[in-house]
């Protein structure tokens, strides 16, 4: 881990914590709600050793990468400009893209708004879906899945905040982290999401105290409002998209999903996925990857598997 390095960029109004190591064909990580570079540790260390040039972003709101107030400036438009300012910052033309979870969405949208860009993406927990103009997708997922659904009960300005504030950090990212069931996440008003809490007696294998606390202390210090302004921003980022409806990802694909994930488990998704309609959509989607008994944090959970998935799709380009 002290191979690494850290840097602070400027990019697009910003400054930008960047995580690296290696040198070669360069593989851009993007990581999820609530992340942070960190969580590609494994795959950073893994396939820099391979002759890759890996770089791993704090992405705007998170970690030590500054964090404007407002939530209108989360939109995937401000989030992938930020990536492009940061790959040209750094001299890069084109880049393996690897995204999970929001950073998948972000990876999607980056191929779909920058495809010249990108030279392949391996992408985890996230499908594709299209943009559909006729409803936004909070309405859309709180029309399925009901007014407790998280992404909706996210929506609210400083609501999830003083939720998270009634929990120890290190006691919130111990239940999120090991976490397996695949049930779609749903919040009631009454309990808030420390009636969700589920404390393992054991951490899984993969995960320890020293991990746990590395995010603890970071979110300690940050909050939470830049991770959750991105949920905030999906209604802005719809209606800015309209552009860009019905366009397909035409970039090479290899996604990877573990069964227990809970967005595996979203109604519909598991058929998209495996009937056709996924392929429809993104039509050099090469291969997608079940992995049994992983849930969501794929890439820390199961990290030989993952960065074995990676290095096999990227090589081939």
């Amino acid at each position: 881990m002290e191979k690494i390095e850290h840097t602070t960029i400027t990019t697009n109004g910003i400054n930008m914590h960047v995580a690296s190591i290696g040198t070669g064909p360069v593989i851009l990580f993007l990581h999820g709600f609530p992340e942070l570079w960190y969580s590609w540790r494994h795959q950073l260390l893994s396939l820099s050793s391979h002759g890759y040039r890996c770089i791993a972003p704090d992405l705007r709101g998170y970690g030590d990468t500054d964090a404007p107030p407002s939530a209108a400036s989360y939109t995937v438009l401000h989030i992938v400009g930020d990536l492009v300012g940061l790959i040209d910052h750094l001299g890069i033309d084109q880049v393996f893209l690897v995204g999970h979870d929001w950073g998948a969405i972000v990876a999607w949208n980056f191929c779909l708004f920058r495809p010249d860009r990108i030279k392949a993406l391996v992408n985890m927990s996230v499908v594709w879906f299209p943009r559909n103009p006729a409803i936004n997708p909070v309405e859309e997922s709180r029309a399925m899945l009901g007014d407790d659904y998280y992404v909706y009960r996210f929506q609210e300005p400083g609501e999830a905040e003083k939720d998270f504030a009634r929990i120890d950090t290190a006691l919130l990212f111990k239940n999120l982290l090991s976490s397996n069931d695949p049930n779609p996440p749903c919040i009631p008003k009454e309990t808030g999401f420390s009636g969700l809490l589920k404390t393992p007696e054991t951490l899984p294998s993969w995960l320890s105290e020293e991990n746990i606390n590395y995010y603890a202390n970071i979110f300690n210090k940050t909050g939470f409002t830049g991770g959750l302004n991105y949920y905030r921003a999906i209604k802005l980022s719809w209606e800015l998209t309209g552009p860009w409806t019905g366009q397909q990802i035409k970039v090479p694909v290899k996604f990877i999903v573990g069964d227990l994930d809970l967005t595996y488990s979203i109604p519909g998704v598991k058929e998209y996925i495996h009937s056709g309609g996924f392929k429809k959509l993104v039509p050099n989607l090469q291969d997608a990857v079940v992995i049994e008994g992983a849930a969501h944090f794929i890439n820390q959970e199961r990290p030989e598997e993952v960065n074995a998935h990676i290095h096999e799709f990227i090589k081939k380009f």
